[in-house]
């Protein structure tokens, strides 16, 4: 419970206005710091490059020709399945993929013009086109400049490099190097000439013929091929939405025109391999029909002349009627019978390739090209297994092995195997069954054709080869066409949305915006930094306030900056200034302090080092007491360091120390100060114990002399925090003003002397803030004395202050 006490009283304790104002009184190092942050947000928006984004929108779905059925044997071959999205996105950002991306648009070479703060791409803007000759080497890396001359000329300049300056042919990506001992390289050429040079050779060609170019400056840069692809490799390819086949296309640059040729090429070109990818079952089918096309229609030749030869050497031209129904029946179960087998031999093929083959290649997958798989079970597992083996290829192509999905995918790949194996086995048993069945029928068959003549036997089996012949003829026939036809009627997996288009999209970069709200936080953010640490290391005293959350003793009021550090008597120079009013208000708060019932009032001044403004105080609050009319003595017992007799311009050859070794007598010592009512003792030569004298009898003695002579008596006294001369002498006083000095005296230094207060050691004492500055609006300065709208000037100047600061302001300023 005590706990939370404590704590309730350290949140009570905490004054969040105190800590707001701190901040306040640095206000114009805030504003500077914001204002140079802003300065330099608006040169970098001013001279940043723009940078745009533009994007084009696609779908991927696997698209079927309506011509061609699930079971048709062409459309299974050209069909297949299309790639994954995933795969989709792999491919856009492949190097081979930008590499015909680049070739096709020509991006190694760029174009520029000089703009005013840095090369400007023009690509796509400028009046002419270059053709680059390939098969000649082309400087690398370095600006080359176009000026034209007028009268097709033009000169062309570039700076080498003394080292070497790197060559590339872009035929063989050979490279090579050329040092020239002339660095500045220029020359004239003819606009309808080539332009050629140990440097670069290259075509360039006018597209507006009448336009007139001269006085015009471009620059020309050839990259290398690598480097080029790889910067377009960064193209982002993102699904437009969970769980769509959508696909967005953007690509950012500083040219609208080069992002915006560049995404509608890679869509085209995409869409043209995907095409090629998904057709190329179709080709491979039909041009292997085709070679058995040519091959049957030399056999049907072939056999067509060996009948007509039999039939003419024979005399025989028909069949019997017997003839025709067994030839009719012999040809129906031959074209089954080869249908059987061309079912049997192709799953040979496939469980030979799944057998044998360890890892399963989508473009090898053995697939009907001359047969129509009745079981639909078959066609299902190849495409599965097919689309699985395209999946894992697109996939390994981004991850290691162990790559769980990858992992998971060879896993099915595996089951799917097996599966189709299964179905294999069972189909082969069944269209072997029906071979065998076949088979005897043609037997059965065979035996009837005993019954005819030798001669008419010939001619039913040259009529039967025929047959088988032109069957196989008219099949592939119709087989080409189809698979000529998938291709032509092919229908791409690539559907475009919406293409690449420059509609006036503003640049994205730099973010201006945004960059002024950076900067404001930096320049709030340093000064915030500085102030924090500032505070935070500063163990000085501030403010009143912290003064009475540190100690017990109470405060007596505030000593204001004394605005003529060459006069430390203020209070007799300068009656009407803040710093007076300050130590009149000291005047008539102290009354409340003295011990009650005595005839004078003993005032001693001390503080906890040298410097804080003691002796100050105690010639002012002297001053004060004897302007009001009191009799008045300064005493300065600081035998250590006296320095008080120079404030009086008196001498210190003879004083208190004199007394109190019994040398002079109290007369001897005690001298005008030159105020009315106020006299002074100083201090004397400096004794060797400071301490010892003050502890005397006749220390005793002087006070009861003091006190019977004098209305007040003022004590300027050594530090307490450097010698304990101080406190010896505050038996003897009816008050104690413990003298703190803003800015300058350290928190732990009034510690000892608060401690004897609270053990009851020290009474009737306080403290008083000295060299006091009103650094922001908050705080007692008001209510201590300090001055503001009381006195003669409201505003806290004296006349002559104020004078003086209109002074200075208006020279500033003229």
């Amino acid at each position: 419970m005590k706990e939370l006490n404590k704590f309730d009283l350290d949140i009570q304790s905490f004054d969040i206005k105190e800590y707001l104002f701190k901040f306040v009184r640095y206000w114009k190092l805030i504003f500077i710091c914001v204002a140079l942050a802003l300065v330099v947000a608006k040169i970098i928006n001013i001279t940043s490059e723009r940078i745009f984004r533009l994007s084009s929108l696609i779908t991927v779905k696997d698209e079927r020709n309506p011509l061609f059925s699930s079971s048709t044997n062409i459309a299974f071959n050209w069909g297949g399945t299309s790639d994954r999205v995933e795969t989709i996105m792999t491919i856009l950002q492949s190097r081979t993929h930008n590499e015909k991306v680049v070739k096709r648009l020509g991006l190694v070479l760029e174009y520029f013009i000089d703009g005013r703060y840095r090369k400007k791409d023009v690509y796509g803007k400028v009046p002419f086109e270059i053709e680059i000759d390939t098969s000649k080497y082309q400087l690398q890396n370095v600006f080359i400049k176009l000026e034209f001359l007028g009268e097709d000329k033009i000169r062309v300049s570039t700076d080498l490099d003394d080292d070497g300056n790197l060559l590339r042919n872009y035929s063989t990506n050979d490279r090579d190097s050329y040092v020239s001992e002339n660095l500045n390289y220029q020359e004239e050429f003819n606009l309808n000439s080539k332009i050629t040079s140990p440097l670069f050779s290259f075509y360039l060609d006018k597209i507006n013929k009448s336009q007139d170019l001269k006085g015009r400056t471009y620059l020309i840069r050839f990259k290398s091929f690598d480097r080029a692809v790889k910067e377009y490799q960064n193209i982002k390819a993102s699904v437009l939405k969970q769980g769509a086949s959508m696909i967005e296309l953007s690509f950012l640059g500083s040219n609208k025109v080069k992002i915006e040729k560049f995404l509608n090429a890679t869509v085209d070109i995409l869409d043209e391999d995907q095409r090629n990818q998904k057709i190329k079952y179709a080709l491979r089918t039909k041009a292997y029909i085709d070679t058995l096309f040519i091959v049957e229609a030399n056999s049907l030749k072939i056999i067509e002349n060996d009948l007509g030869d039999f039939k003419l050497k024979n005399n025989i031209y028909d069949l019997s009627a017997e003839g025709s129904t067994l030839l009719s029946q012999v040809s129906d179960l031959d074209r089954k019978y080869k249908e059987v087998e061309n079912r049997i031999d192709y799953l040979n093929n496939l469980e030979r390739y799944l057998v044998t083959n360890s890892i399963i290649d989508s473009d090898n997958i053995p697939v009907p090209a001359l047969i129509n798989m009745e079981d639909p079970g078959i066609v299902t597992s190849v495409n599965n297994l097919i689309s699985l083996a395209k999946s894992r290829e697109g996939l390994e192509k981004k991850v290691k092995s162990n790559y769980p999905p990858l992992i998971t995918l060879n896993e099915q790949i595996e089951l799917e195997s097996e599966i189709l194996l299964e179905q294999i086995k069972s189909l082969k048993s069944s269209l072997k069954n029906n071979a065998d069945n076949i088979q005897n029928r043609l037997n059965e068959t065979g035996e009837k054709l005993t019954r005819l003549t030798p001669k008419e036997q010939q001619l039913l089996n040259f009529e039967r080869k025929y047959n088988i012949t032109e069957s196989n003829y008219n099949y592939l026939k119709q087989k080409s066409y189809e698979a000529g036809t998938a291709i032509a009627a092919n229908v791409s997996d690539i559907k475009i949305l919406d293409r690449a288009k420059d509609v006036g999209q503003t640049y994205i970069k730099p973010k201006e915006s945004f960059n002024y709200l950076i900067a404001l936080i930096i320049g709030v953010f340093i000064p915030f930094l500085y102030i924090v640490g500032k505070e935070s290391f500063n163990n000085k005293f501030q403010t009143v306030e912290e003064i009475e959350k540190a100690y017990k003793i109470p405060m007596l009021g505030v000593i204001g900056r004394n605005k003529y550090s060459k006069d430390r008597l203020a209070v007799h120079r300068k009656p009407n200034s803040t710093i007076a009013e300050s130590f009149r208000a000291l005047r008539s708060n102290i009354q409340f302090l003295f011990k009650s019932g005595s005839p004078s009032k003993t005032i001693v001044v001390t503080s906890s080092v040298s410097g804080e403004g003691k002796t100050l105080c105690a010639e002012n609050m002297a001053t004060v007491f004897a302007m009001s009319g009191k009799k008045t003595i300064l005493v300065g017992l600081d035998l250590r360091k006296p320095k008080m007799h120079t404030d009086f311009n008196a001498k210190n050859e003879t004083g208190v120390v004199n007394y109190l070794i019994g040398e002079l007598s109290l007369t001897q010592v005690t001298i005008s100060s030159g105020i009315e009512n106020l006299e002074l003792i100083t201090s004397g030569p400096v004794p060797p114990n400071p301490a010892e004298l003050l502890i005397s009898n006749q220390a005793s003695k002087l006070f009861e002399e003091l006190k019977n002579k004098y209305d007040y008596i003022i004590i300027d006294t050594p530090p307490v925090g450097l010698v304990a001369d101080a406190l010896e002498i505050f038996k003897f006083s009816d008050a104690i003003i413990y003298v703190i000095r803003q800015n300058y005296t350290q928190r732990g230094m009034p510690k000892m002397i608060d401690t004897k207060y609270e053990n009851g050691e020290v009474e009737h004492i306080c403290y008083v803030l000295n060299d006091f500055e009103v650094k922001n609006k908050y705080g007692y300065g008001y209510g201590y004395g300090y001055g503001y709208g009381y006195g003669k000037y409201s505003n806290g100047y004296h006349k002559d202050e104020r004078l003086s600061w209109f002074k200075k302001m208006r020279k500033r300023f003229t």
